[in-house]
Formats: structure tokens, sequence, C-alpha cells
């Protein structure tokens, strides 16, 4: 998604009342198998497009639970008494259900990345296609800026984060000119670090940028970890049967939310301390192959074009 919406026009980015359009809505939303009186869990609320169709599907006595760490997602919010609305990241989402009295769910969904609300905004920082303070962050009560990464972490550091979370191609050599050059250069705006940084470009100006930002923005967000956090709480929070929806727009997230449907952990053993095997998997995973957005869906938004939902339910007896 970050890749792929960077070398979109702003104009050509329909959103939902100007916010964002959901991806793959149908899907997911089948996906889930709606029970009218369910709880369900919206990690990522955004524009409220995946939200209103679960509201939908439910009736009076059901409930809908909406996390979105970013403040501007609260204008969105319908008005709905089924909807309990949580400022927070989704990392936190057992502790803010226990807050309201919910310890078991029906489903969870959640639109992983950047909304296209986020990439439009120019002062965010998150967008090559603006000039503006290196920002990047999606909880503005952060205190970490991309600004503040470029000028604080090591070479190795940076080249780390450049080779993992943006599949930089030169990520050693990019990290060796920030190095050098933030000692004369601020490095506080887009335009100043795409300046310094001219002479790393490879290929695709856009493209290299794009993945440069990506990874950028996944450190400072810690989206990684965060995704980690939130698939570890999920078997002990669906009910019996319950389902859970992921929409992933990058391949390191889909890894991890592969690897975890398939193993229901992310640790190499998981032993039954009394029998001494292996413990069962409490998901089964729906979906054998990610389900991909139709060829008219990416049409009419290209943002969809690198998504992929994967579905997973509890299983009845484990």
């Amino acid at each position: 998604m970050e890749q792929e919406n960077e070398l979109l026009p702003h104009n050509q980015l329909k959103e939902e009342s100007g916010y964002h359009v959901p991806v793959l809505l149908k899907e997911s939303i089948e996906g889930l198998a709606i029970k009218p009186s369910g709880i369900y869990v919206d990690c990522t609320f955004g524009g409220g497009g995946h939200s209103r169709a679960i509201l939908e599907h439910l009736n009076e006595q059901g409930k809908l639970v909406a996390f979105d760490q970013d403040d501007d997602a609260r204008k969105n919010l319908p008005k709905d008494e089924r909807v309990v609305f949580v400022p927070q990241n989704f990392r936190h989402l057992q502790r803010f259900l226990r807050l309201h009295k919910i310890t078991k769910v029906d489903g969870i969904l959640a639109d992983l990345g950047v909304s296209s609300h986020q990439f439009n905004e120019a002062g965010r920082g998150f967008s090559i296609r603006f000039d503006a303070a290196l920002d990047m962050r999606m909880d503005q009560r952060q205190t970490i800026t991309a600004a503040d990464v470029l000028k604080t972490f090591t070479e190795t550091q940076l080249h780390k984060m450049f080779e993992q979370n943006g599949e930089v191609t030169n990520a050693k050599t990019l990290a060796k000119i920030i190095v050098q050059q933030r000692t004369v250069t601020a490095l506080k705006t887009i335009n100043e670090f795409k300046q310094v940084v001219q002479s790393a470009v490879k290929g695709n100006p856009q493209k290299y940028f794009a993945q440069v930002f990506q990874a950028l923005r996944i450190e400072v967000n810690d989206e990684l970890g965060a995704l980690k956090e939130l698939l570890q709480q999920i078997p002990s929070i669906l009910k019996p049967d319950g389902r859970v929806a992921m929409i992933t727009f990058h391949s390191l997230e889909d890894r991890i939310v592969k690897n975890f449907f398939k193993a229901g952990t992310f640790f190499d053993t998981q032993v039954d301390d009394i029998y001494g095997g292996r413990l069962e998997n409490p998901l089964y995973i729906l979906t054998k192959k990610p389900i991909l957005p139709s060829a008219i869906e990416t049409k009419q938004n290209k943002r969809a074009r690198s998504a992929k939902l994967r579905i997973a339910k509890r299983k009845i007896d484990s």
C-alpha cells in the first residue's frame, strides 16, 4: 500500500467522505460471518468504512469496539450507541476490552498500514509528494518523529532499518550518507532529506523514496511490533468459532500474519508441560491462500492493488 499509493497523483486517490476507502470490504465482512448480536472489534477504524459495514449486520444487542490511535479518526465516528471508541493503538487490545468489561469477542478486523487521509495530509509527513516536517507519527501523542530517528540512529541501526523495513537495495550506502550529512544539514523536512540523499537513489526515484519512507514510518510507529502484540492476544480474546480478518499491504506484514495463523504463536516451540508434545494451534486457517482484490476494485481504488486478506477462526474444541 505504502509504495503503491505514493506513485499516484493526489486526485486519483478516491476516498470515502474525503478520508479513506475501505479495501476488500465485501470479502472481509463475509469472512467475519457476523452474528447479529455479537461483539466485534475494528482495530483500525480510520474512515469507518469497515465499521459501518459491520454495524449494518448487527442488531440492537450487537456491539462494535473501534480502535484508532490517530485522533483524526474520531471525526468519522457514527452516532451509534452500539459503538465504543478506543483512541489507542491496537497493541493494547485486551487491556482496553477489559476496561469496557469485555473478555471475549466474536470477531476481529484489522486493515493495516496507512490511511489515504494520512498520506494526503501534507503536514503529517507521510508522503513524498509534499514538503513538510519529517513527522510520520500516527499517534501525535508520541514524542519520536522520523526526523528524530534520522538524527539519533547509528549507521548500523539505519542500515538495518532501511534493509529490513523497506527492503531498500542499497541500505548500507544510504545509512552512510545520512550519518555523514546530518552533521551539516538538519534533515528536518522531506525536501531537505531528499536532497541530501539524492546521490543514493537507485532506479525510479518515487519507488525508491516510497521504500525509504515506509522503513522510516514502520520504525517511528513500531508497526511490526504492534502487529505481533495484537496477534498474540487474538487466540485468548476470540470466542470459540470467532473469526479474525487481517488485511495487509506489504510482504513484511503479510508474512507475520501468515506465520502466526499457521502456528498460533511466535515461539519456535510450544510444549505441553504434562505430555511433552507441541500444543495445538488454537486457530484454524480459512484462507489457504490470501484473498486478493478484484480487478474492478483495483481499477476503482489503486490503493487496493497490494492488499491481501487472510482469515482464521478460533477452534471450538481448543
